[in-house]
């Protein structure tokens, strides 16, 4: 999801941070984020389309695209940051990925600044966020997950999010190959905070120095001010790999 402040430091795309040493360390626990990491949202004009139905309306594919890009240059969640953020939302759009009510209003009043003529559009819109349906997992995330776990190394998400994605893990058939979930909205805390990398640590009993957080964003590599090693990869589109496989050539012994 969308993230808060940016961290003291970023690596290139793609290249792994080196920690407080920069020697290759033994990895026991690797952390991933959620969004752009190990799954994408759906394409955007399918995301209208199918909140346009719930709510009882057949829209033509000419008309969702060309709501679909104004709805995000107004913002969607798991989406591009909004270009403006309108005042009344300031507060909410703070607090987004630390409670669930403010996730929510901060999202559905961003589409609601586009209108589209559909009562209950922007709900039908937020909903899709809620329900697997509306993400796509990355191709190379079950591989990636599973090789983890037949070398008995422990595995995290991190994420910045206000809604639970359990479900979605158990609905993809990945939620056994996942250990510990810390979302921000329950743990008080987001990345770039060491404070959530701690709490991964803390919930796989691993040291920070023994784990490698995987993310696409800045606030994912500020995990090198929590003491671990970091590999930043590039989100890619829906449905196509991401590069998640150089986490093995990381974590997995030669």
């Amino acid at each position: 999801m969308p993230e808060h402040a940016e961290p003291p430091q970023t690596p290139a795309p793609g290249s792994a941070a080196a920690g407080p040493r920069a020697s290759r360390r033994p990895v026991k626990a690797v952390l991933f984020d959620f969004h752009g990491t190990l799954a994408q949202v759906e394409e955007a004009r399918e995301w209208v389309l199918a909140a346009a139905a719930t709510c009882g309306v057949a829209l033509e594919r000419a008309r969702a695209t060309a709501l679909a890009d104004r709805l995000l240059t107004a913002g969607r969640a798991g989406g591009p940051l909004p270009a403006r953020v309108p005042p009344r939302l300031a507060e909410l759009w703070a607090d987004r990925d630390l409670y669930p009510h403010a996730h929510r209003g901060a999202y559905t009043g961003l589409a609601e600044t586009v209108d589209a003529g559909i009562d209950g559009f922007a709900e039908a819109l937020y909903e899709r966020l809620l329900v697997p349906d509306g993400w796509v997992p990355y191709p190379d995330a079950r591989p990636t997950l599973g090789a983890l776990r037949e070398a008995g190394v422990r595995v995290a998400v991190v994420s910045n999010i206000g809604f639970d994605i359990r479900p979605h893990f158990a609905a993809w058939g990945l939620a056994d190959l996942v250990d510990a979930f810390v979302l921000s909205y329950e743990v008080g805390r987001c990345k770039p905070d060491p404070a959530i990398f701690w709490r991964a640590c803390g919930m796989l009993g691993v040291d920070p120095e023994q784990a490698l957080m995987v993310g696409d964003t800045p606030a994912d590599a500020g995990a090198v001010a929590a003491g671990c090693a970091v590999l930043v990869l590039p989100a890619a589109e829906a449905g196509r790999e991401n590069g998640l496989g150089a986490v093995l050539d990381l974590a997995l012994p030669a």
